[in-house]
């Protein structure tokens, strides 16, 4: 299995008010980095997993969505948590949705998100893609 991972920053605003979240249940403000893995079984014609510039762009894109927003007020997490593991699966189907449709989208097997909040502590969602 070969692997590509790009990664950027990006900050948000939110609260998770369940007691279980103890201080983070008010509003506060979090810095992630997001690394964001490309799978796929055999490269391609080029020997590569897919165009390490255009995976960047695509990342940069979905992240701009959500960087300096309150998600709280953001309509992807209405209703729901904006865990740091809920945020890996959504900017992992976003990721899906837009890849799929470029020449190497088909063929990857899975994508992989992990957001490093701190040094010490992660979270991260694995998506299997359908067909590889």
């Amino acid at each position: 299995m070969f692997s590509l991972t790009v990664r950027r920053h990006f900050m948000v605003a939110h609260s998770l008010p369940r007691e279980a979240f103890g201080p983070a249940q008010g509003l506060h403000g979090a810095t992630f980095v997001a690394e964001v893995t490309f799978r796929r079984r055999e490269l391609n014609d080029d020997a590569i997993v897919l165009d390490i510039g255009a995976a960047g762009g695509i990342l940069e894109e979905i992240l701009a969505d959500l960087n300096y927003k309150n998600l709280d007020e953001h309509p992807a997490f209405k209703g729901k948590l904006s865990t740091t593991e809920a945020l890996a699966k959504h900017i992992a189907d976003v990721m899906a949705a837009r890849i799929k449709d470029t020449d190497d989208g088909p063929a990857l097997s899975g994508i992989d998100v992990v957001l490093r909040e701190n040094p010490d502590a992660w979270a991260g969602y694995s998506l299997e893609l359908p067909g590889n």
